[in-house]
């Protein structure tokens, strides 16, 4: 493996990492805005906050993913 696949490899990993506890956290923290609000509705007392957060860390990585593969492929067509 060469230099700069390694290097690419560890702005995807990095990214996505970054992505996932982001998406983490804020979805854990919209679940508990959402438990602590003066009018709580249907959807906040039914949804299980273990799901959100595994959702949010999914759209976290995603996001990571995406932009990691996008400052790659522009970073290459600017070489």
């Amino acid at each position: 493996m060469d230099l700069q696949t390694k290097r690419l490899l560890l702005l995807v990993v990095s990214c996505c990492v970054i992505g996932i506890v982001f998406g983490g956290v804020i979805s854990w923290t919209q679940s508990n805005t959402c438990l602590q609000a003066s009018n709580i509705t249907s959807q906040c007392l039914t949804q299980n906050p273990i799901e959100k957060i595994i959702q949010g860390m999914g759209t976290g990585l995603g996001a990571g993913a995406g932009a990691a593969f996008g400052i790659a492929w522009q970073f290459n067509h600017k070489s």
